[in-house]
């Protein structure tokens, strides 16, 4: 039989069939996926061959095969930093909630996030959401954040799970198609699937007042079948977002308005740091690229994994741009 993962709990999974069955499966010992050294071989949206085993009480699938990905998105293992875990794959588009001061986020968290979404082939749209709790300074924040993601070429949505502020143009977006949030705990992935779907009734938590962080409520990787023909896969909250696998010379690559200047760079291996004649480096100096998104390269570039803090907002934030730029 073949189905699609809609919930991965790392030892156990759901799979629906095509006749919209749901199976409980396990995989039978080590299931190693070649090339890919994962702390999770099988993950929400994968296509599995399965088998029931009809010799037991309980109908429990054996999964004996995973199809072919069209793509996936990872990050680093916070425990083990020589292996990758698969969030999630076969998505067709990914977006990243984004909340100014509830919990805060980081450009350093932003641009990691949709560096690995450029390397893996993933359509990446930026959703700031509590938008009703914004006062004139969040707002500006905001409006600056859209004005640099926006001019690199990301969609940027506007919403407000709470009062259903720009939840119609959200659906829009996902209609058709498999998607995924993603985000800080806090940032409200939960309550905006409440808000598309209200009838799923998924839990919900409030920020916490001391740390002004979030609080998990969703544990493990799901998919939900969604009434106006959108399937979504809602994901644990992520504190950091390290990078896997890239060379250094590719890192730039996935910086759409680096890669687009690539070609008048002097040397075609420049990393653009110190090397004479490039031309990320004059657009810099020119405003044309924002010192923020140029931060977060080097950061890229050095290795430097924010120690999967949540709390690290240093010269990363925002207002590095405000600064230079006045």
């Amino acid at each position: 039989m073949t189905g699609t993962v809609y919930k991965s709990t790392g030892s156990s999974y759901s799979v629906k069939t095509i006749d919209n069955q749901i199976y409980e499966c396990r995989i039978k010992g080590k299931f190693r996926m070649q090339g890919i050294k994962s702390t999770n071989p099988i993950a929400v949206g994968d296509i599995v061959d399965f088998q029931l085993d009809e010799t037991t009480d309980e109908t429990i699938g054996q999964i004996n095969n995973i199809h072919d990905r069209k793509n996936y998105i990872v990050r680093k293992s916070v425990n083990l930093s020589k292996q990758t875990h698969i969030i999630a794959s076969n998505i067709d588009v990914v977006f990243l909630l984004i909340t100014i001061n509830n919990p805060p986020t980081t450009t350093s968290f932003i641009d990691r996030f949709l560096v690995t979404a450029e390397a893996y082939g993933i359509e990446a749209v930026l959703v700031f959401n509590k938008i009703d709790t914004y006062d004139e300074e969040m707002k500006d924040e905001q409006l600056f954040l859209q004005y640099i993601y926006s001019k690199i070429g990301y969609k940027c949505l506007k919403v407000s799970a709470k009062n259903h502020t720009g939840i119609e143009n959200l659906k829009e977006e996902m209609i058709g198609k498999v998607s995924m949030f993603s985000g800080h705990s806090g940032v409200g992935k939960s309550t905006l699937v409440n808000a598309l779907e209200p009838n799923l009734n998924l839990k919900t938590k409030d920020i916490s007042e001391q740390s002004k962080q979030g609080q998990h409520t969703t544990t493990f990787a799901e998919m939900y079948d969604l009434s106006f023909n959108a399937k979504i896969i809602d994901t644990p909250g992520i504190k950091g977002f390290g990078i896997v696998d890239m060379e250094p010379t590719e890192i730039s690559d996935y910086f759409p308005e680096f890669f687009s200047l690539k070609e008048e760079c002097k040397f075609n291996n420049c990393l653009h740091k110190e090397e004479p004649h490039c031309a990320v480096k004059k657009a810099l100096e020119e405003n044309k690229i924002a010192w923020s998104r140029y931060n977060s390269y080097l950061k890229i570039l050095e290795g430097d994994d924010d120690n999967y803090r949540q709390d690290v907002y240093n010269d990363d934030r925002i207002a590095s741009d405000k600064t230079r730029e006045s």
